[in-house]
């Protein structure tokens, strides 16, 4: 499955992000307006693919939730201002007014336009897709069992075994990390099949990926599922399918270390999820 096709470095997010504040500093009436209205082009882009995001569905797939009003409100924002600027620009350019004291434009501003126009044209034709496993196949099992970093204002002590997620679990478990204390409490979990390289054959990993701001930030945490309690095999799982365990919180030693781990009753495959990201 590949992975997103929006740029999901940091680094490149940077680069964006200044070829925007360029695009925006175009739209400055000391500049020409054949140049200012060229700027427009992307700007429209990039409202509309926002907004497409949103009706689409996909904007779960970019955005943490807590994040989405804000993303909405820059498309409509984006729009209102291109056909503000359009209509000044038709105005001047009714009257004659080219600005003959504008500045000269430059290469750098010229190529922000085009890689700006290109990037939003790649996201009407290429859709986002759900991160694979292929991000996470090197990670060792430990890894997936510790929080990439504490949200305390996001545990939540008092929810019962049964209604916790994999994320409730994971956190739970980097709070108190003692897995005979969970020995027999019930499991009701959902989330896709992984198989790191140092998880022992007999198990599978069930996980989710975290999405705290954006894609850039995804990162993935799991439980293992010891697939004798049912008397399967990896192969009637597939990478990167998904399913739902029910089943109660167990203990065993996976590399020498003390876990804990999922003994099912039941495993079923399921359809992936509207939003596949956990928060």
């Amino acid at each position: 499955m590949p992975i997103l096709m929006i740029p999901h470095d940091r680094q490149t997010l940077m680069d964006l992000d200044s070829r925007l504040k360029t695009l925006f500093n175009m739209l400055n009436s000391s500049y020409p307006l054949w140049l200012r209205g060229l700027a427009l082009v992307p700007t429209g882009l990039w409202g509309m693919l926002l907004l497409q995001y949103w009706r689409s569905g996909d904007l779960n797939l970019l955005i943490h939730p807590a994040y989405h009003g804000l993303t909405i409100a820059a498309g409509f924002v984006l729009l209102i201002l291109t056909a503000a600027q359009f209509l000044t620009f038709f105005k001047e350019g009714s009257r004659g007014s080219v600005g003959s004291h504008s500045r000269a434009p430059m290469p750098g501003q010229l190529i922000s336009i085009v890689v700006l126009s290109v990037v939003a044209i790649a996201g009407f034709l290429i859709p986002p897709q759900v991160f694979a496993s292929s991000l996470s196949t090197d990670r060792p099992v430990t890894d997936f069992l510790n929080l990439a970093r504490n949200e305390p204002d996001s545990f939540r002590a008092a929810i019962k075994p049964e209604d916790r997620t994999i994320v409730d679990w994971v956190r739970t478990l980097n709070v108190y990390p003692e897995p005979e204390a969970y020995e027999g409490e019930k499991v009701s979990v959902e989330g896709f099949v992984l198989y790191p390289p140092d998880l022992p054959e007999s198990y599978l990993l069930v996980a989710r990926f975290i999405i705290t701001c954006c894609a850039a930030d995804v990162y993935p945490v799991g439980l293992p599922v010891q697939l004798e309690a049912v008397a399967k095999k990896r192969s009637d799982y597939p990478v990167d399918g998904w399913i739902r365990i029910q089943g109660t919180m167990s203990t065993a030693t996976i590399n020498d270390q003390r876990k804990a781990v999922i003994r099912p009753q039941q495993i079923e495959a399921i359809p992936e999820p509207e939003n596949p990201y956990a928060s």
